[in-house]
Formats: structure tokens, C-alpha cells, sequence
């Protein structure tokens, strides 16, 4: 290719992380013939939310997470959330499978591996909820294969390294979905941008940063780009998808949209204790979730998470949460300081009151001693010695804080895609479970920025072949949930029950 950038592109996407590359894939694949430009501020791609050590990892479907089915006062277990994420994951897998047979990503293997989920619970309270929270979610056909077993020598084949030591007669019990899956969302994003590479109109900006955007009178927007030399580039853009993580709420900010007013950004940072011994990451194959404590947000729920990163398996427990006012694992104390503007003090003060609890947790999560987190591991994993495992620092997370009539403003858990008015520039804020239902995301957005694409029989036609569930409920059509979930398993190499 013998130029370096385009001088007015179609599209230009702020951040080289999963976000950026699915959202890119799309567009390529609906309009070839579109010119998008990727500027990454780090020296390599999928460096922040997305790599492989700054996230849980976790091919989020409900499978295991007991916060997306909250016991409600009455005692009923609403599913919809679980639904809802399935399906999410289901058409992430889509994508995937079609990209898989296109020869785009060469072996699943690489990025995708299937690892049986399970979520785990002590204590009479708990074990009751997990065994009505089972039924429940038995009935719907997402669920169906889903197992449940409160006997000890059940649950030891199911976690054998969890079992091991464990003489208390205090209840316990798991369900287990052996259809469970661990993404490595940073090698899946390297073969997404290096497929993407290969087209033409596609160009790669590593070291630079996004200093400034501004409106134009003709509706497109002007773009300042610097790289790590201080040169600039300025160029007009008729799209820009912020998708740089916690740096989105920052430029988001400087774009001057109607639709920004109000929002502000709380971040969390977090840890892992890594395995250190191969006998006990090998023992260990499953994604295993408990019930978070008091206050603690979502993404904090406690788990022990086989991976699978660059072919190895690894075993990781946590996570810890703390506390930092960078909004990226490489960013600036000075982040959430410099968030705090006029239209967004008075949100996130009423978010701070009405949020105590987690400002407690946080306090205590960040006094914690090696001790304590070992402590915490031995409720899983009785036996555990801290001889045998290392603290690992994973990534920042920012989460949403917005207006909201009654309460002044909210702590928001989640993700969430603002867009202007027009369309012409969109960005996605917050957390978990972004990476996993990452294809649903970016479908929205086409859909509120690029309606045209989807309007025409061809783009139509040409996003069935990518979503074949694309216009239909897979969560109402169970024949159809069926067909579609065993053909993308099939090419993504998971094993038939």
C-alpha cells in the first residue's frame, strides 16, 4: 500500500482495542470501500481493557455470573438480563464463526477455547438461591443443558482443586454449564486489525494521540492528531467512534455534543492472585463465580478463571479491587480531576452519596495485606498457599456516572453508546460485560450512525451472512437458537455435550 493515511477519511476510530476492530470489521464488510483511519496512542494494539491480563477473560453469557439474575425482595429471580448477555455472546460467536470460515482469523484455537462454567455458593441462604435460581433458568432453552449438584463427590469432579481440603460441613453447591467459553480478546483483536490491514483504505496509527476534534460547518469533524514526536496531523473526518476505553470520556467531553452533558466517570482498578504452580493450573478447568460481597460492584464478583493466553493455561483468582484516578492502566492521575466539569459535579457528587458502600469496599480492598487476599482465595481453594501464587495487576475499568431526575445521578454499571443527534460521531462508555457482547454493541451503533448500509437489500443480505440470527430472537426461536449456536460451535471448535 503506498500511502500512509488518507486525507479525508470516512471513519476515523480512536482506540485499537476489541471495540475499534469489531466496529471496523463491520464496516469494511458492509461498504468495502470505505477509508478508515485507527489512531492507538500505545505502541501496540489491545495494550489497555483489552489485553489479555487487564480483563477476567471471560466469554460473559450468564452462564455463571449470579449478578445478572438478582434475587428481587419477593424472592423471584428475574432472567432477562441473562437472556439478554446470552444472546449478546451468541451473536459475538456469530461474527466469529463467519470470520473463521472466511479464513480471516485462521485457528479459533488462537483466541477461543471452550472451558465449562460454574457458579459456586456456601451457606443455607446461598445454596437455596442457586438451587432456585437453577430452576428457573432450566426452563428457557439457553439454560437447559445447565447442571446442579450440591453432592460433594459431584462437585469434586466438576472442581477438584476447589474440593480438596475442604472439611466443613457448611452447605454448598454449583451449577455448571459445560458449554462455557474463555476469549483471549487481545489476540482476537491483533487478528482482527491484521485482517483488516491486509484491505485497502484500512491505515494503522500507533504512538498518537488525539489532542483536539471540532464540528466543521459542513457537519464533518476536524481531527488533531499528534504522535509521540509532537508532529501534528490535522484532518477532516466524517465519522469518529471513540472507543479508546476510559480515555473516550475526555475526548467525548471536547467534542461539545448535547448528548455528553451530564455523564462522568468513576474508575476502579483491580488485581489478580496468578498461579504459580503448573500441577494446580492443570487440575483447575473451569471459570468458577461466587457471589459478590456487600457493596462490591459487579465487576468485582469473585472468581477462579482458567485462561488460556498465547496457547498456555493459566489459573487466575480474584479480582481485588482499588482505587486509582487514572482512567487507563497508562493514563494520568490527573484523569478524573480534569472529567469534573460544570454539567457533570452535580451527577457524580449524588452517585458519591448514594454509594457508600462501595466507597467502603474500595477503602478495604485497598488495606488489604497479601495475608487477606489469601484469605479470601482459601474460600475457594482451602489448600491455597501463598507460596504458590503472585499478585498480577489487571486494567482499569471506568464506570458511568449520568444524570438522573430523581436522584441527581447514578452510578451506572455496564456499557453504554452515546451518539450525536446527526450520527457523525459516537463513543462507548463504561465496563463489563463490553468485550464479550462486543458485535450486539457495535451493531447498535451501525444501526443509529450508518442506517444507510443497512437499509439496502445487499447490506441486508450481507448482514445475515455475518449474523444469521440478524432480525429474529434466538431468545423466542428455539429451533433457530439451536441451529445457530451448533453451527457456530462447530466452526469455532467447541466440542459437542
Amino acid at each position: 500500500m503506498s500511502k500512509l493515511y488518507s486525507s479525508n477519511p470516512d471513519v476515523v476510530l480512536v482506540g485499537a482495542g476489541i471495540m475499534s476492530a469489531t466496529l471496523a470489521v463491520l464496516l469494511k464488510e458492509l461498504n468495502p470501500a470505505l477509508t478508515i483511519e485507527i489512531f492507538e496512542s500505545q505502541n501496540s494494539i489491545s495494550r489497555e481493557s483489552s489485553n489479555a491480563w487487564n480483563n477476567a477473560g471471560t466469554g460473559h453469557a450468564a452462564l455463571c455470573e449470579l449478578n445478572y439474575t438478582p434475587e428481587k425482595p419477593d424472592g423471584s429471580i428475574p432472567i432477562n438480563k441473562a437472556l439478554e448477555i446470552n444472546e449478546a455472546f451468541e451473536i459475538s460467536k456469530q461474527f466469529w464463526a463467519y470470520l473463521v470460515r472466511k479464513g480471516a482469523l485462521g485457528d479459533p484455537a488462537a483466541f477461543i477455547n471452550q472451558v465449562p462454567h460454574l457458579s459456586f455458593v456456601h451457606g443455607d441462604k446461598n445454596v437455596d438461591f442457586l438451587k432456585r435460581r437453577h430452576q428457573v433458568l432450566r426452563k428457557h432453552h439457553f439454560f437447559a443443558e445447565m447442571d446442579y449438584s450440591e453432592d460433594r463427590g459431584k462437585l469434586a469432579e466438576w472442581m477438584p482443586v476447589m474440593m480438596e481440603g475442604r472439611t466443613s460441613d457448611e452447605p454448598i453447591a454449583a451449577t455448571r454449564m459445560e458449554i462455557g467459553a474463555d476469549v483471549n480478546f487481545g489476540t482476537l483483536t491483533g487478528l482482527l486489525i491484521g485482517y483488516l490491514q491486509k484491505q485497502d483504505g484500512v491505515f494503522l496509527h500507533l504512538k498518537h494521540h488525539i489532542a483536539d476534534l471540532k464540528r466543521r460547518r459542513n457537519g464533518e469533524w476536524m481531527v488533531v492528531a499528534h504522535d509521540r514526536m509532537n508532529r501534528k496531523r490535522t484532518m477532516s473526518a466524517k465519522f469518529i467512534f471513540l472507543g479508546a476505553g476510559g480515555g473516550a470520556l475526555p475526548l467525548l467531553q471536547k467534542s461539545g455534543i448535547r448528548e455528553d452533558k451530564g455523564y462522568g466517570g468513576f474508575p476502579v482498578s483491580g488485581q489478580f492472585l496468578q498461579c504459580t504452580n503448573p500441577e494446580i493450573v492443570e487440575k483447575h478447568h473451569a471459570k468458577v463465580y461466587g457471589k459478590a460481597s456487600v457493596g462490591a460492584p459487579p465487576m468485582s464478583v469473585p472468581h477462579l478463571d482458567t485462561r488460556v493466553i498465547d496457547g498456555k493455561k493459566s489459573l487466575l483468582f480474584g479480582p481485588y479491587a482499588g482505587f486509582s484516578t487514572k482512567f487507563l492502566k497508562g493514563g494520568s492521575f490527573l484523569d478524573m480531576p480534569m472529567s469534573i466539569k460544570l454539567d457533570n459535579v452535580l451527577p457524580m457528587l449524588a452517585a458519591g452519596k448514594d454509594n457508600i458502600d462501595l466507597t467502603k469496599y474500595l477503602i478495604g480492598q485497598v488495606l488489604q495485606k497479601p495475608k487477606d487476599r489469601i484469605a479470601a482465595l482459601q474460600e475457594f481453594v482451602p489448600t491455597a498457599s501463598g507460596k504458590d501464587w503472585k499478585l498480577t495487576v489487571a486494567g482499569q475499568r471506568v464506570q458511568i456516572i449520568k444524570k438522573e431526575p430523581k436522584k441527581g445521578g447514578v452510578l451506572q454499571f455496564g456499557t453504554e453508546v452515546i451518539a450525536s443527534a446527526d450520527g457523525s460521531i459516537s463513543a462507548l462508555l463504561g465496563a463489563s460485560p463490553g468485550a464479550s457482547t462486543a458485535v450486539s454493541i457495535m451493531l447498535d451503533l451501525v444501526n443509529k450512525c450508518f442506517r444507510d448500509l443497512l437499509k439496502s437489500p445487499k447490506g441486508k443480505a450481507k448482514l445475515r451472512e455475518m449474523i444469521p440470527s440478524y432480525g429474529a430472537s434466538l431468545a423466542k426461536d428455539e429451533s433457530l437458537y439451536h441451529e445457530i449456536r451448533d453451527a457456530s460451535n462447530a466452526a469455532l471448535g467447541f466440542r459437542k455435550k
